[in-house]
């Protein structure tokens, strides 16, 4: 918990927690009681950062956490993510831009096994790809079609307004 304090103490100070700081630095990463293994105050990055560098809202992560996708550590009202949180974050964005569900999204990682194999968490990541590919290849040809059938409005309509007689349309 001291890393966090630390973290806390300098996003106070206005710092974005530089790695340069005496505190942080590489021969000091240990000191701290209580450290998560390998992730110092240092690896720690606020929900500004963290908007900036994935490109998405404060909303759209503060409605993440809610939802149980992501679990900042928290310092009074100071969100604090870890490597952790933007790999989840990294998974969540790649499962919406593939079409998948939140409560899927969360599925798959709520499986996620931290010493483990995570076969069961593949299996499952598999099924559910499996039928998304399904359900766009199914978009993909309806949207060919809506393409082709407005195509063809286009040809008819510019054949139509090819061939009108310039003194009807100033009537």
């Amino acid at each position: 918990m001291t890393n966090i304090a630390v973290a806390v103490e300098k996003t106070a100070e206005g710092n974005d927690f530089p790695e340069q700081s005496p505190e942080h630095a590489p021969e000091h990463a240990g000191e701290h009681a209580g450290e998560h293994a390998g992730e110092h105050a240092g690896e720690y990055t606020r929900i500004g950062e963290m908007a900036r560098e994935f490109g998405v809202t404060l909303r759209a992560l503060r409605f993440y956490e809610d939802k149980g996708l992501l679990q900042p550590e928290r310092a009074g009202t100071t969100r604090l993510y870890s490597r952790t949180d933007k790999l989840r974050l990294q998974h969540i964005l790649l499962g919406r831009k593939i079409g998948f569900s939140l409560n899927d999204i969360k599925e798959v990682l709520d499986m996620h096994e931290p010493d483990g194999g995570n076969v069961k968490q593949l299996q499952l990541v598999l099924k559910k790809s499996e039928r998304q590919m399904v359900r766009l290849e199914k978009q993909r040809a309806s949207i060919d079609d809506a393409i082709s059938e407005l195509k063809t409005l286009i040809g008819e309509v510019s054949t139509r307004l090819d061939g009108a007689s310039p003194l009807r349309d100033a009537g």
